[in-house]
Order: C-alpha cells, then sequence, then structure tokens
C-alpha cells in the first residue's frame, strides 16, 4: 500500500494551496484519513481528519483557513488551504487507516509534500 502525497510548493502569505493523496495498493477498506504537518524542530500535529462518512475534524491551526475532503471511490484525500500564513510552512503528511469492519488493522502515511509560505 502506498500514499502519494502532492500539491505542495512555494505561495506567498494570504495564498492558496490544495494538497492532494491518493492511495494506492491492496486494502480491505479505508477508514479515517488525514493530513499532518511537521515544521523543522517541531512535533508532527494534526491538521485534519476525515472519517469514511465525510465528518470532519481540525487542529487548531487549520480552523476557518482549511478544508479536508475525499474521494471514496479514488481512496483520495484532498486539503484545501486558504489565507496561508508563513507559519503553515511545513512538510505535510497524509494518512490512511486500513479497516476491516470497526478494527483498525494498519496506518499507512505517505511521503511529505513541503509547504513554503513566503511573508
Amino acid at each position: 500500500v502506498q500514499l502519494q502525497a502532492s500539491g505542495g510548493g512555494l505561495v506567498q502569505a494570504g495564498g492558496s494551496l490544495r494538497l492532494f493523496c491518493a492511495a494506492s495498493g491492496s486494502m480491505f477498506s479505508i477508514g479515517d484519513m488525514g493530513w499532518y504537518r511537521q515544521a523543522p524542530g517541531k512535533q508532527r500535529e494534526l491538521v485534519a481528519r476525515i472519517t469514511s462518512g465525510g465528518r470532519t475534524t481540525y487542529g487548531d491551526s487549520a480552523k476557518d483557513r482549511f478544508t479536508i475532503s475525499r474521494d471514496n471511490a479514488k481512496n483520495a484525500v484532498y486539503l484545501e488551504m486558504n489565507s496561508l500564513k508563513p507559519e503553515d510552512a511545513a512538510d505535510y503528511f497524509c494518512n490512511a487507516e486500513e479497516t476491516l469492519g470497526d478494527i483498525i488493522l494498519q496506518t499507512y502515511w505517505g511521503q511529505g509534500t513541503l509547504v513554503t509560505v513566503s511573508s
């Protein structure tokens, strides 16, 4: 199973980016998918998560500016980021939980996609 993330780049403060992540390979089913970020010298933190049914959870830094969505048919998760700030600069990682019924079998992580925000 692989998760491929893309969409990062350099953007000016106040700008927008859309991140994309797709899971490929054999899995029973995918439960929650999410985006996390890690800036140099800091711990990885939750940006946003979304259940297979579309229920969302946001980290404090993402509320009111970022929107997470998914396409279950494509095993994909998206992150629309608006009003970006220099403090949003980080490596952004997607993850996906493989589930069997209510059991989480494994959590997969994609490689990071770098977001740089210039002031």
